[in-house]
């Protein structure tokens, strides 16, 4: 995603959400997790979600911004963002591009392409 970013981040407005915790260590773990050190627990205050997203943040070296859903989860739900989900939502609101979930759904070429289009078309107009 960070290279994405970096290509077409003077054309479009990204931003990382941290929804609730995918893998956290009282829960359903993930080695690639434990091998780069984040040990995580579920969140139960919003001060230790902010907590847990930069941890994350700096793990990952992320250069995308990012904000904090609350603590009930109500972004993420609106979403579908758990585990975690690409969109690409349009300059009128409209949601343009949703990818499946993730692990497995979550293919950044799929929503490069799909921004890529988006973009064409604006410019085209």
């Amino acid at each position: 995603m960070d290279k994405i970013h970096s290509r077409l981040k003077d054309r479009a407005e990204f931003i990382a959400v941290y929804i609730k915790e995918a893998h956290p260590s009282d829960g359903w773990k993930m080695s690639g997790n434990e091998r780069v050190g984040i040990r995580i627990k579920q969140p139960e205050l919003f001060e230790d979600r902010v907590k847990a997203a930069a941890q994350c943040c700096g793990a990952l070296e992320m250069t995308i911004p990012m904000v904090i859903d609350s603590i009930d989860n109500r972004v993420g739900e609106a979403y579908s963002g758990f585990p975690d989900r690409l969109y690409v939502i349009d300059r009128e609101g409209r949601i343009a591009f949703k990818s499946g979930r993730g692990p497995f759904g979550f293919i950044p070429a799929e929503m490069e392409q799909e921004l890529i289009l988006l973009l064409m078309d604006e410019a085209s107009q």
